[in-house]
């Protein structure tokens, strides 16, 4: 067997051993030594294995302890990048479904304006959808876009896949996002659409979401229940060229 192949198998047992919970949060894994007994293999591949763990938010190196199991039972919304709650739950093989609870054109006021960058008289699309994964409703998102680049919207659209809509159907390149997060105090929405289970705060997200030729199209508040989600990102320090 091929090392390449090897380290995939290693890592794929060992994923489901920490998905199962044979493996379970804040268990240290075996040494690389051990491991390399376990499976018979070099300890290159270990450690081809455990840094794709690690890639993959299934372990924590810490140097002169070891790995340690981290909690995978969390979604990962990476923070750089545009994904849909669609996206990740269709990767991670688990039930989802959006429920539209308000679809309306309407006059924004002053603070949406500002968001949207506003200064005319422009009527915005506001959508408010929980989200749901295997039965749970987790995410409250609260959308406002623009009723000129979206001349028509609907129930169904929104349950679907707006993202799917605007670049296929309107022929409209999704570009980037700046994003803000916060915890906040839950509001009297997120308890009403939000399985909360008598939790007091929320991650909020907010997205300021442009098309390519740099027009804010969109801003979105993103309500998410604190124990289902972690928020990922990926970030190569630079160093200073110091001669």
């Amino acid at each position: 067997m091929r090392t390449k192949q090897k380290y995939i198998t290693i890592y794929n047992d060992l994923a489901k051993k920490i998905k199962s919970d044979r493996l379970q949060v804040d268990d240290l894994l075996p040494s690389e030594n051990e491991l390399t007994e376990q499976y018979q293999t070099s300890r290159e591949t270990i450690r081809k294995a455990l840094n794709l763990l690690a890639q993959n938010g299934f372990i924590h190196k810490v140097r002169g302890k070891g790995s340690i199991v981290l909690d995978v039972r969390k979604y990962s919304f990476p923070l750089s990048g545009l994904v849909s709650l669609r996206e990740i739950a269709g990767t991670s093989g688990e039930d989802w479904k959006t429920n539209v609870h308000e679809l309306a054109l309407m006059q924004p006021d002053k603070t949406v304006q500002q968001k949207l960058d506003i200064i005319t008289d422009t009527d915005v699309w506001k959508v408010v959808r929980s989200r749901e994964i295997n039965g749970e409703r987790i995410i409250l998102d609260i959308d406002y876009l623009k009723q000129d680049k979206i001349p028509r919207l609907s129930k169904e659209i929104c349950e679907s896949s707006l993202y799917e809509y605007l670049e296929y159907d309107l022929g409209l390149k999704v570009s980037f996002a700046k994003k803000e997060i916060t915890v906040e105090v839950v509001t009297d929405e997120d308890k009403a659409f939000l399985d909360l289970h008598g939790m007091t705060h929320v991650v909020v997200v907010k997205n300021f979401v442009y098309l390519d030729d740099v027009s804010l199209i969109q801003y979105t508040e993103s309500r998410h229940r604190l124990d289902k989600f972690k928020f990922v990102d990926f970030v190569r320090r630079e160093h200073a060229n110091l001669d």
